[in-house]
């Protein structure tokens, strides 16, 4: 009697295997490795850039949750596909955070790793997230070598996966691969360079004006300048115990006042000579314009990142800019996303995924959700017919039949 194999998608039970730990493939023998960044730690820095600009770190936060959408649309006849939405790996995740954390990686370092886990009879199938800042390319073109540490990096802490195409057998008994996305840039063969490349000098300024501004708030915006003391001293240890002590009694913030000690005299002259600046006024400009430039920079729209909110809320154009970035920006980065991931499933699972597509869905609307359909049509000026039943339901119910498929 013929054996039939039943395809499921959970790869593995909770946690074990974990996609990197768990992996059995051999040490890294060697430490050929293409840097990435001349010290080899250019996720980091870009990482710790991310974490101090807010408008920065706020673009890449909602570039990411945008490219993800609100979850996937799918032909409900296929069940394998329905349930690898539902759950992409072990671990629980959804196939919408996986998307989610590379769209991330991307926005943020211009590369992201997706390892892909199957066996030999093609019976299960699942996608994880490989953080990027954990990933350099090998030399021979070939493998993936991931470190938790790399400015601690031990062969024997290392590990390798294939690079997609390519599949390589653990000793779980488990297929894995890496998918590798990377942005475009000239001279840069093995790693991808952020959208913002241009941007990281502003991105730096904007940080450095908000340090300006908390250095004042710390410093209880006391005047800077210089403080004259008299005081009759002995030796240098004397003379840094006065100064020790008028700082902790009168600077606010060390730094902002610098002290003189001089030999006292018959009568104190100790005295403040204030050194004012009035370049208030040039700061806030130099913030703007760096603000301003790193959204450019990022290829996006300020309304998008939550930067003119103070000068009134309009909804018109939340939703042409978002239509815009839909169309330059979001639909591009997901199709570039889920190409690899529908590819996979039809080699893999023998499924067709050709249905599987993101769901975008503006950040506002404009119209009620009580308005008909038929009436919306006629508000934006296309054709409608009120006799239509299926114009005849609400948005309301429209937006509710869109969830019910997030996944």
């Amino acid at each position: 009697m013929e054996k039939t194999l039943t395809k499921s998608l959970v790869a593995v039970g909770n946690r074990s295997p974990e996609p990197l730990f768990a992996m059995s493939q051999s040490v890294v023998s060697n430490d050929k490795y293409w840097r990435w960044g001349d010290d080899n730690l250019m996720p980091t820095a870009l990482s710790l850039m991310s974490r101090r600009s807010t408008t920065h770190r706020r673009i890449i936060n909602d570039k990411a949750d945008y490219i993800a959408g609100k979850g996937f649309s799918y032909d409900e006849q296929q069940p394998l596909l329905r349930a690898l939405v539902a759950r992409a790996n072990g671990e629980g995740d959804t196939l919408r955070s996986v998307v989610c954390r590379l769209a991330f990686d991307k926005a943020l370092m211009g590369n992201a790793f997706m390892e892909v886990v199957t066996d030999e009879q093609h019976s299960f199938l699942s996608f994880y997230h490989q953080d990027a800042s954990r990933c350099r390319l090998s030399r021979n073109g070939e493998h993936l070598i991931l470190h938790h540490d790399w400015s601690r990096f031990t062969e024997q802490e290392a590990r390798t996966l294939p690079l997609y195409p390519r599949f390589e057998k653990m000793e779980d008994g488990s297929l894995r691969s890496v998918v590798h996305y990377k942005e475009y840039e000239p001279m840069f063969s093995h790693y991808g360079v952020p959208k913002y490349i241009a941007g990281m000098g502003v991105s730096a300024i904007a940080y450095k004006t908000d340090c300006w501004n908390i250095s004042r708030l710390d410093n209880s915006f006391q005047l800077s300048g210089v403080m004259m003391l008299d005081a009759s001293i002995d030796n240098e240890a004397e003379a840094e115990r006065i100064v020790q002590a008028a700082e902790r009694r009168f600077a606010g913030n060390p730094g902002q006042v610098m002290f003189v000690v001089r030999e006292g005299q018959e009568n104190d002259n100790s005295r403040f000579i204030p050194v004012e600046s009035r370049n208030e006024g040039d700061w806030s400009e130099l913030h703007d314009q760096a603000t301003s430039d790193i959204v450019i920079a990022h290829s996006w729209f300020r309304s998008l990142s939550g930067l003119d909110y103070s000068a009134g809320f309009s909804a018109e154009r939340i939703l042409h800019e978002y239509e815009v970035a839909l169309n330059t920006v979001i639909l591009a980065e997901q199709e570039e996303l889920l190409a690899p991931v529908k590819r996979i499933i039809g080699e893999k699972l023998g499924v067709d995924a050709s249905s599987l597509e993101i769901i975008n869905r503006p950040p506002t609307r404009s119209k009620p959700i009580y308005m008909k359909v038929w009436e919306a049509r006629k508000a934006d000026g296309l054709e409608y017919d009120p006799d239509d039943e299926e114009q005849q339901a609400f948005l309301s119910q429209i937006t509710k039949y869109n969830v019910t498929k997030i996944g």
